[in-house]
């Protein structure tokens, strides 16, 4: 089952510190919900462990995220695949773009993910209700601590 979800927004924070942000593990971590552990294990390479309900079904997916396609400070590719158990699995990314505007930075993002195994037999509206709220919600953590820094 794939699901794709686009989104966008304006960060009162210079393009330089948007771009240094969504490099930074603490950050990352702090924004990502249900994320308990991310760590950097190679320069494009963290690893992760997130705690995510899909309706009934609760799952630790540990996983990796990888960052590709990297264009300072326009933008990036961040994706992650991760092994939620008897759950099943969750795959997906997003191609973030920053651009520069009046008051800071527009944050455009074009997110997909793909489950599969017992998540999947959840029925589409629910997992895809779940994965649009997952990815507002991360970059509406990020927006939020983006703002406090600019504050």
């Amino acid at each position: 089952m794939a699901l794709e979800m686009t989104g966008s927004y304006e960060l009162p924070v210079a393009r330089e510190k948007v771009w240094e942000a969504l490099n930074d593990p603490e950050m990352l971590k702090r924004c990502i919900p249900g994320c308990e552990e991310l760590e950097r294990v190679a320069d494009n390479e963290l690893r992760a462990l997130v705690v995510a309900k899909v309706g009934p079904v609760k799952a630790k997916f540990k996983g990796k995220v990888f960052l590709a396609d990297l264009d300072p400070p326009a933008g990036y590719r961040i994706s992650g695949e991760g092994d939620g158990g008897i759950a099943g699995f969750a795959k997906g990314g997003a191609r973030v773009d920053l651009a520069e505007t009046s008051v800071g930075t527009l944050l455009t993002y074009t997110a997909e993910a793909q489950i599969g195994g017992k998540l999947a037999q959840l029925g589409q509206r629910l997992v895809a209700g779940t994965a649009k709220k997952t990815a507002d919600e991360f970059f509406q953590n990020f927006a939020a601590a983006m703002t406090e820094t600019a504050g």
